[in-house]
């Protein structure tokens, strides 16, 4: 029983730690907003939005990666789901755009009201799914939630470490071009010094005014 307590306090400690991002806005007519985020590779997202409905409005939905890849589109969104796997570490973002339809008069200066939930990782894996399909105990499911959430940080710290050594390798690197630069610039100045020495002395000597 002891056991099966600190099972469930590792489970709510990483599931605490996950990924999981839940907003709301307001989105004026004839505008565009796009929500931003990084997310690693091999990583599964899913979402999921609702918009309440104004007459004469329509809003377009999609979902591009940095290089403007569409994953996922929906003319006139009003309610729906989308999931995705990042083939690599990327920046996505998630567009909503409001018009107003020409053929229908509706009051101006309002705004749909949207709703957003995002799942990353393990959150987004359906164990309920898992557990009928490979006929797991309860017991077995929250232990391989619990080995996904682990590997999840596992890898966030992976990343992290590589982030770091990036930083310290670039970091090495301008310091070593500044190194160069310098002393590149020393021996410059040096060099133009002695030239304006003998050049001086060159000078002086062909006016006699030193031997």
């Amino acid at each position: 029983m002891r056991q099966l307590n600190h099972l469930a306090v590792l489970v709510t400690f990483f599931t605490c730690l996950s990924s999981i991002n839940s907003l709301m806005f307001f989105l004026p007519s004839n505008l565009k907003k796009c929500l931003k985020e990084e997310i690693h590779k091999n990583v599964l997202v899913k979402g999921e939005y609702e918009l309440t409905e104004i007459p004469g409005h329509e809003t377009k939905m999609e979902v591009l990666d940095s290089k403007n890849h569409i994953l996922y589109n929906k003319d006139n969104a009003v309610k729906g789901k989308f999931a995705f796997t990042t083939d690599e570490y990327d920046v996505f973002q998630i567009c909503f755009e409001t018009r107003i339809v020409s053929q229908v008069r509706s009051p101006t200066g309002l705004a749909k009201e949207v709703r957003l939930n995002m799942k990353y990782g393990t959150e987004a894996k359906d164990y309920e799914n898992l557990a009928k399909a490979e006929k797991l105990k309860p017991l077995e499911i929250e232990l391989r939630r619990l080995e996904d959430l682990s590997q999840d940080i596992v890898n966030d710290f992976t990343y992290m470490k590589d982030r770091e050594q990036e930083m310290r390798d670039t970091n090495e690197s301008t310091n070593s071009k500044v190194l160069y630069f310098s002393i590149f610039s020393m021996c410059c100045l040096l060099g133009l010094a002695i030239w304006q020495v003998l050049y001086l002395r060159r000078y002086f000597k062909s006016k006699k005014l030193i031997e």
